[in-house]
């Protein structure tokens, strides 16, 4: 602006001068002044011009990340002890517990209080709420956590989609363009190809349902500590309950359909023999045959424990090298992850079992899991009541969906 105000200044000045038949040699010179001022001015304006631009573009996705990080910061400050301390004796939600509630009460409908699921930090699991796994303050102590499986849904390349209300529907591109060369100087270069794409749709139809009790005893003698136990122990049952439903999905009894259960038309070849790496390796070739991977280093890997023994206790002959370390030379131990919750135990004569391996093309990942708000956190006032517990119950809402088949490959019979 101020620039500007003086290119002003400048144009006026010249414009009375120029207006003169004859000038004086101060007013030539102050010419000749006025403009180089004004070509330099005009340089400094495009400079002015291009930071201001840079700045608008720093402050605008700023301003547009900023809601999130403000939300981030008040879910730090989130207490689930509020939230038990309101559902068993009335207390009063105060802080920035209660500005997230009635947040998420006016984007949905809760029965209970309602708990936003990165309060619960879903990667991290464990623990135990009943009397005889609380702290007492009398000895510090960490809570024995409980044993739950490492959580393989985010690990093996799959999108958690945060949904408010509704349905919500992905399109993938299916077309089937071709390209062909023009065979004469007058000819087509082909007919054209319709550009069509392919749904994947996540339908708020699944309900999970958590439940805890927690006694009296512990609410009165915890304090503080109760709030990190009953968190982790949340933790765990959801995200247990997830990573297996997301991979054995049966699809009925209230299931939504998982990657290995459902009718995804993903692609499944039985190997029908014992665990080694060119089982793992022609299907790796398949990925690139179809394009959805540039090599085994694109590729992630879930399979069962017993796969690795067989793997690794079968070492090449002349060799001191193992199947294992075959696997390893072309996957990254950081892309294969070993399950026992998200795969179903080895069965039959000779045992053997799954193996899902995946690959995120072109920035799409293989998989989607949807999440409707947040835990719907429901006390049962009568259950419990004679002992004076508390019984609380979690209710979340979730689906999955595979995306593009190609980007997912099933093998069967992988004898362990």
């Amino acid at each position: 602006m101020k620039i500007q105000k003086r290119q002003s200044e400048i144009r006026q000045q010249l414009a009375a001068m120029v207006g003169k038949e004859t000038l004086t040699e101060d007013e030539t010179r102050s010419m000749t002044e006025l403009d180089v001022e004004y070509g330099a001015n005009e340089k400094k304006y495009r400079a002015a011009l291009i930071a201001e631009d840079t700045e608008r573009r720093d402050a605008k996705s700023d301003l547009e990340t900023r809601g999130d990080r403000e939300y981030s910061d008040l879910v730090n400050r989130f207490e689930l002890r509020q939230v038990a301390l309101h559902l068993d004796e009335g207390h009063v939600i105060n802080g920035a517990t209660a500005e997230i509630v009635s947040e998420m009460r006016s984007r949905g409908g809760y029965r209970g209080i309602p708990v936003p699921f990165e309060a619960l930090v879903l990667e991290q699991r464990a623990g135990e709420t009943v009397a005889s796994g609380t702290p007492s303050p009398k000895i510090t102590a960490p809570i024995i956590d409980r044993l739950f499986p490492q959580s393989v849904a985010s690990t093996m390349g799959g999108q958690m989609i945060s949904i408010a209300q509704g349905s919500e529907e992905y399109p993938l591109s299916a077309s089937s363009v071709s390209a062909a060369w023009q065979s004469t100087e007058t000819g087509a270069v082909g007919s054209a190809s319709a550009y069509s794409t392919a749904q994947r749709t996540l339908s708020p139809n699944s309900t999970l349902g958590i439940q805890m009790k927690i006694t009296r005893k512990a609410l009165k003698q915890s304090g503080d500590g109760l709030e990190q136990a009953v968190r982790r122990d949340l933790n765990g049952c959801i995200a247990s309950a997830l990573d297996k439903a997301v991979f054995l999905g049966a699809g009925s009894g209230g299931e939504p359909s998982g990657l290995l259960v459902g009718s995804y038309s993903i692609t499944s070849t039985s190997v029908a023999a014992a665990a080694d790496w060119s089982a793992f390796r022609a299907a790796v070739v398949r990925f690139m045959g179809d394009n959805a991977a540039m090599g085994p280093g694109d590729v992630k890997l879930l399979i069962r424990p017993e796969v690795w023994s067989k793997m690794d206790g079968t070492v090449l002959t002349s060799t001191a090298y193992s199947e294992w370390d075959r696997m390893l030379r072309n996957i990254p131990a950081s892309a294969i992850v070993m399950t026992t919750n998200a795969l179903a135990a080895p069965t039959g004569s000779p045992l053997a079992t799954k193996a899902l391996l995946t690959t995120n093309a072109g920035g799409v990942p293989p998989f989607f899991v949807g999440l409707w708000g947040g835990v719907d956190l429901i006390r049962d006032p009568y259950s419990d009541a004679a002992s004076g517990g508390l019984r609380l119950t979690g209710l979340v809402t979730a689906d999955v969906s595979a995306g593009r088949a190609a980007q997912l490959q099933i093998l069967t019979g992988v004898q362990t």
